[in-house]
């Protein structure tokens, strides 16, 4: 952690440290800016909200604060537009600099648009993020693996290529696609999820027992439902059309569901599941599920990771599920199939008991 003196130095010579602004230092800010420090660069950051960006200064996730966007911007080679999509919008709107501008907003054609005066942007969105909100929530490793959006709309190739090179070297996977690709997608697979997560605790809410018998498949579909709800409402809002859209589809779709339960339909309905089954497995490559019984006792966590070391396998997924009353649960390991054997026997050399 840092103290003392956090305001921007003056530089009165160039810095050969490539310079980034970081305008908005909560959480997908100020991963950006921990990211970008590891990749090689020299991290500025602005917010108005003077507790966030200090937070982000504390945790190192900038070198350091400017007093004013102006300030943040005026030596920068990169400029990242990290706020909510209205600020964004509205700091596009004002922003003159010659310097490469992207943003991370979950909506991209009216952050495209009021993008039009640049000389150079590309609209970005790292498809990546956390239910909890804030800088002291930002990690370095958020992007790793995760697939970053960017616009092609009015971009320069070379700006383009500019911006793969960056966001590959924060350990994303770039890929390109329009503004209105990017929001129909987006609202397909990020925006419709959010607003059924919250629909579900909502009907779950109104039985006196479902909440309390609530366990892992509807903690893991719900999980969402924890993000920050004026966020969340104003992305939602900036994407309604498609959001709206995709809305309708469900609707249409549960009702065919609905349909088929009356019926009696138990061909359709097995048909359904399979067909979503098939259309799951091609999302993630296949793993093998390795479940630890955890006990409630300090160094159960260190204990399983000794045997992932001494293992050394590839984890791509994991998840906990929790005793009923906070006490131990059940780790479940996902890894690739030909090292199963070989996690369950340095697991079993640590003592634990496996899930069959």
């Amino acid at each position: 952690m840092r103290s003392g003196a956090w305001r921007l130095p003056s530089i009165s010579r160039p810095d050969p440290v490539p310079t980034a602004a970081i305008l908005g230092t909560g959480l997908i800010g100020t991963s950006v800016g921990l990211s970008l420090q590891n990749a090689g660069w020299r991290v500025v950051g602005w917010d108005p909200d003077e507790a966030a960006v200090a937070a982000a200064f504390e945790l190192e996730g900038i070198n350091a604060v400017a007093t004013g966007r102006g300030q943040a911007i005026e030596r920068a080679d990169l400029v990242v537009l990290a706020g909510p999509p209205s600020a964004v919008v509205a700091d596009l709107e004002t922003l003159d600099t010659a310097a490469l501008v992207t943003d991370v907003a979950g909506v991209k054609l009216p952050v495209v648009r009021a993008a039009g005066h640049l000389s150079h942007f590309v609209g970005g969105h790292p498809m990546a993020g956390r239910e909890h909100a804030g800088p002291r929530a930002a990690s370095a490793a958020l992007f790793r693996g995760a697939t970053w959006i960017l616009c092609a709309d009015a971009t320069l190739p070379a700006d383009l290529s500019r911006m793969q090179e960056i966001v590959t070297s924060l350990g994303a996977i770039p890929a390109t696609m329009t503004a209105a690709e990017h929001d129909a997608a987006a609202a397909a697979i990020s925006h419709l999820p959010q607003v059924l997560a919250s629909a579900l605790v909502q009907v779950a809410a109104g039985d006196e027992h479902a909440i309390d018998l609530a366990a892992g498949s509807f903690r893991d579909l719900t999980r969402v439902a924890l993000s920050e709800p004026a966020w969340w409402a104003e992305l939602l809002i900036a994407n309604e059309s498609e959001v709206r859209r995709m809305l309708r589809s469900l609707v249409d779709i549960l009702d065919v569901w609905s349909d088929d339960l009356e019926q009696g339909a138990v061909d359709h309905v097995a048909s359904r599941f399979r067909e979503a089954r098939r259309v799951r497995r091609t999302m993630a490559p296949p793993v093998v599920a390795v479940g630890v019984v955890l006990e409630d006792r300090p160094g159960e966590l260190g204990a399983v990771g000794r045997a992932l070391a001494a293992s050394g396998v590839d984890v791509r997924d994991l998840q906990l599920r929790h005793g009923p009353h906070g006490g131990g649960g059940l780790l479940t390991l996902s890894v690739r199939p030909g090292e199963a054997e070989a996690l369950r026997g340095a697991l079993s050399d640590e003592g634990f008991e496996l899930e069959d």
